[in-house]
């Protein structure tokens, strides 16, 4: 347990911070999941409206230090090409 002052306050700033971050990385993987049963289903608009809920929400938790930059890069490039070749079908 924490004993000192500073230790105390550190303490309660990781737990409230936690809560956020759970939330938002919650919010990433709902988005994707979102993305992905559409992919399954061949259904490209509802593909493509997930794809812009879930890039700006992957592009946030890059930049918080949620998700790796280059994981959420990565992430965004592959649901892309996926969706992609959708289209090709």
């Amino acid at each position: 347990m924490a004993n000192t002052k500073s230790a105390k306050k550190a303490a309660r700033q990781i737990a409230r911070r936690t809560v956020i971050n759970k939330s938002r990385r919650a919010r990433v993987r709902s988005a994707v999941r979102k993305i992905e049963e559409a992919l399954t289903a061949g259904d490209r608009s509802r593909a493509l409206a997930a794809m812009a809920e879930a890039e700006p929400a992957l592009i946030r938790a890059a930049q918080k230090g949620i998700v790796h930059r280059n994981a959420a890069r990565r992430k965004v490039s592959r649901l892309a090409q996926r969706i992609a070749k959708l289209e090709k079908k």
